[in-house]
């Protein structure tokens, strides 16, 4: 009886000490406020960079880059300041069933543009690469939406 306890005992600590204190990541909040400082142009060329060092583009590929990079910075930018625009006057609200239906096929249609340019821009070898790349990037995003989850 005495062993059994002991052996409780063990188990319920080791798995205390497993689940510890996860601490946030403020490393994550720092980037975000990072890139949100930065201008539509200056995240274009770092994006274009970033692209241009793992794909191998050359000058051609890169101007043509560059511009669907801008014209998704300068999205991504007037649409934050929207969303920051609404939550401080206190008129956000969650989107209705039929706005994030909406908001959801323009962001594929958005997508598949995008795919549809890069595919005319980049050869088989760097598209390959370019959506390996993706398919990372969405899964990364989906492991955090899960760890978000379950730390709530």
């Amino acid at each position: 009886m005495k062993k059994l306890i002991i052996i409780a005992i063990a188990l319920i600590s080791i798995q205390a000490i497993a689940q510890g204190d996860r601490k946030e990541r403020p490393y994550r909040e720092d980037n975000r406020n990072k890139m949100m400082n930065l201008s539509a142009e200056e995240m274009a060329t770092l994006q274009t960079k970033k692209m241009t060092l793992h794909l191998d583009l050359n000058k051609s590929q890169q101007d043509d880059i560059y511009k669907i990079n801008l014209e998704n910075a300068t999205l991504r930018k007037t649409q934050m300041a929207e969303r920051k625009a609404r939550k401080e006057a206190g008129t956000a609200q969650k989107p209705s069933k039929e706005e994030r239906l909406k908001m959801m096929n323009a962001r594929l249609d958005h997508k598949i543009a995008i795919k549809a340019k890069m595919k005319k821009i980049l050869n088989g070898e760097q598209y390959a690469k370019w959506e390996k790349a993706q398919a990372k990037m969405a899964q990364n995003k989906k492991d955090g939406m899960r760890e978000n989850k379950k730390q709530r």
